[in-house]
């Protein structure tokens, strides 16, 4: 059974006093109310707060994660965030790809397939995300386009390493719009990457790998959608921000 994953994931928000009241309630919340051993949390707090936050989780059912990360191990990259420094502080997944890391800081799919390594390497679990804008949806290529993101960027992997990476279809069209993809456009995107997969690696190991939808995720829609055959949890954005909305939408499945 593929792993159920509620993934938070908090961008740049919160201050560090914020941010530890919200972390604990989370916290305190999924230890108290999720019995479900197959649903993971995961909380992508700010690099400044990892070390401090990564103390105050004191569950096996959720996890520390960070929202970036540099490809190379040490040296002179002023500003950047390694794997190695993010595994010392207790670091388990590292979202890689957010098209808000592709758009605003010019991310390429060879320098994603660079931090997919390096993540893979250290033992911990990449978040890779995907997805397509509204025009390259209404000229009829997202399904090209974002398969091809996946073999631009992961398609070098074994299928030992592959199976440790977590998907996340993320439709830039639907993020922080309040716009979400319908149940069918979210589990034929989904269906579509499954496929893709499967079409490199076989069918029983693309059935292994979780893919998590993203785009204005909340707790009104979340059942619904994770009810989708393919569809595996969700990389949540705003929605992460409210400890109660969060809990609610890691107990939709």
């Amino acid at each position: 059974m593929r792993k159920k994953i509620a993934a938070g994931n908090w961008k740049m928000n919160k201050t560090f006093e914020e941010g530890q009241i919200l972390l604990s309630e989370v916290v305190n919340m999924v230890k108290d109310e999720i019995v479900n051993p197959n649903v993971q949390v995961v909380l992508c707090v700010p690099f400044p707060y990892l070390s401090t936050f990564g103390k105050l989780i004191d569950t096996p059912k959720v996890s520390l994660g960070a929202q970036n990360c540099y490809p190379k191990a040490s040296g002179a990259y002023t500003g950047e965030v390694s794997v190695p420094m993010l595994q010392s502080v207790g670091v388990q997944h590292i979202v890689i790809g957010h098209s808000e890391r592709r758009q605003y800081f010019n991310e390429s799919d060879a320098f994603l397939a660079e931090k997919v390594n390096a993540t893979l390497e250290a033992g911990l679990t990449p978040i890779f995300c995907c997805g397509e804008t509204l025009e390259q949806r209404n000229e009829g290529i997202h399904f090209d386009f974002v398969s091809g993101q996946l073999t631009n960027s992961l398609f070098h992997l074994s299928a030992d390493d592959l199976k440790k990476v977590v998907i996340a279809y993320e439709p830039i069209w639907a993020i922080g719009t309040g716009v979400t993809a319908s149940n069918d456009q979210a589990q034929e995107m989904h269906k579509v990457l499954r496929d893709h997969l499967a079409s490199k690696y076989g069918a029983e190991v693309a059935e292994e790998i979780s893919i998590l939808y993203g785009g204005s995720v909340n707790g009104a829609n979340a059942q619904e959608l994770f009810a989708c055959p393919d569809v595996d949890g969700g990389l949540v954005g705003g929605a992460s921000l409210k400890s109660r909305e969060f809990v609610n939408i890691a107990k939709s499945f």
